[in-house]
């Protein structure tokens, strides 16, 4: 008798002791599956906070002659150009430190974006600036339709090379091409079109 008692009560025992265990591992697992898809939905939250900017660009008579889309993009920021009424020929295509593009000049744009603080041009030893691009070809209709990775720069606030700094930037199309060496701009002439970078 005494046997079957402490056999009924060992069995009881185990019994609790397992159902305790089943109980905390579902616990666990759940707990686990809440983090997880806590961690997906900031991943998401962050995507839609980099949403596409969308850049419009006017002309010294303050004329919209097209628009630039900007995103984060393969370590960069893609700048997808599209615009019309721009002479043809090859034309310096910058990124300004100022968010500023009064007409006729856009001198309010400041020089080029520099937050390294090193030297203009892509064949420059100290260089080249963040906001130095690639040149743009316009063909015989004055339409140019470019895409650019530019990935000095970003768009993401607070970073040191962040396109979104306090005050803006702006993008600049010159009416010369850059020779991609002279200081401090690569001498490609007037500016003839600009808009500006902002949230």
């Amino acid at each position: 008798m005494k046997k079957s008692c402490l056999l009924f009560a060992f069995l009881t025992v185990f019994l609790v002791l397992t159902a305790c265990a089943a109980s905390n591992e579902e616990g666990s697992t759940g707990s686990e599956n809440e983090e997880t898809m806590s961690n997906s939905e900031e991943g998401q939250e962050i995507e839609e906070s980099m949403d596409t900017i969308t850049v419009n660009l006017k002309n010294k008579d303050e004329e919209e002659i097209g628009t630039a889309e900007l995103e984060q993009k393969d370590g960069g920021t893609m700048i997808s150009l599209d615009a019309t009424d721009i002479p043809e020929g090859t034309h310096g295509f910058h990124i300004h430190e100022t968010g500023s593009c009064e007409a006729p000049d856009f001198k309010s744009a400041g020089g080029h974006y520099n937050p390294a603080d090193v030297s203009h041009g892509m064949e420059s030893e100290d260089g080249p600036h963040a906001g130095d691009m690639e040149n743009i070809e316009v063909g015989a209709d004055g339409t140019i339709k470019k895409e650019i990775i530019n990935k000095k720069v970003t768009l993401e606030p607070g970073e040191e090379n962040s396109l979104l700094k306090e005050g803006g930037t702006a993008l600049v199309i010159h009416a010369g091409a850059d020779d991609n060496e002279s200081q401090p701009s690569g001498d490609a002439g007037d500016r003839i079109a600009c808009g500006v970078i902002v949230e």
